[in-house]
């Protein structure tokens, strides 16, 4: 498992839907943006010049909500090793008082920038990610 990479978000009222809580899709869309700012983190450089990410499988579970205004911390690991081009992400969220709100496991492929096609993710790709990644 990798080391949890954090990043908070601040509900505006164009992320709250009619119900008064922030929308499905904005959890959604956030639950790229930390995965995406983990990769341009984490990632060597010469990686993230080289490779992309797509969304293969979002599989989320709603636990509560918040409104305008209001912060939600999202926390992304990995929760084990790549198989192929793929590989799977936790996502979670919670509010200010530690509460769960959205748990995520994603499944994302790697994809050769030019080429736009699957690569595996080789074990130096992996190691800033995974412990103990096998090749």
């Amino acid at each position: 498992m990798s080391e949890p990479f954090a990043r908070t978000f601040t509900a505006t009222p164009d992320h709250i839907d009619e119900l008064g809580h922030v929308n499905n899709a904005v959890w959604v869309q956030w639950i790229q943006d930390v995965a995406v700012s983990h990769w341009d983190a984490v990632a060597r450089p010469e990686d993230r010049d080289a490779y992309i990410w797509v969304v293969l499988r979002h599989e989320i579970d709603y636990r509560g909500n918040i409104g305008a205004g209001e912060r939600a911390h999202g926390t992304t690991f990995i929760p084990g090793e790549p198989r192929g081009a793929r590989f799977d992400r936790r996502v979670e969220f919670h509010d200010d008082g530690g509460k769960l709100l959205v748990s995520a496991l994603t499944t994302w492929a790697m994809l050769d920038r030019e080429t736009l096609r699957p690569q595996r993710v080789r074990a130096e790709i992996a190691a800033p990610f995974v412990s103990d990644t096998k090749s």
